[in-house]
């Protein structure tokens, strides 16, 4: 008789605890990269507005240069500022999603699976 049919027949209790184990692994590895894809999603949604924001204000700040002559404006340097400050968020979020490899989604349930496939591998050898 193979030996997985004799421990279902014989210690069914067992098998259901593996399988209990294998369902609180999945569980676990679900909530670890749902997390990851989760913090990649907010971080590109963060550098897509500020972009969008950033574009605005470059924008803004062409009409008013082509406007206002520079000798009248009080503080012209505030037309370069301004776009800045979204673009380096826009920047800094991207190249922080981008770089931000994570755990390899569901590798220990991959290596349990394996485990457990040389382990009845093992067993029906023998």
């Amino acid at each position: 008789m193979h030996p997985l049919l004799h421990l279902i027949v014989r210690e069914p209790h067992l098998l259901a605890d593996h399988a209990g184990a294998y369902a609180e692994l999945l569980g676990e590895e679900i909530g670890v990269a749902s997390t990851h894809w989760k913090r990649k999603a907010l971080l590109s949604a963060v550098a897509l507005c500020s972009a969008g924001v950033g574009a605005v204000l470059v924008g803004v700040a062409l009409m008013l240069w082509a406007v206002i002559p520079p000798e009248n404006m009080n503080a012209p340097w505030a037309l370069i500022a301004a776009p800045l400050v979204p673009l380096g968020l826009a920047v800094g979020c991207w190249v922080s999603a981008r770089n931000d490899a994570g755990p390899r989604a569901f590798e220990q349930m991959r290596r349990q699976l394996r485990e457990d496939a040389a382990m009845l591998k093992e067993a029906t050898a023998s």
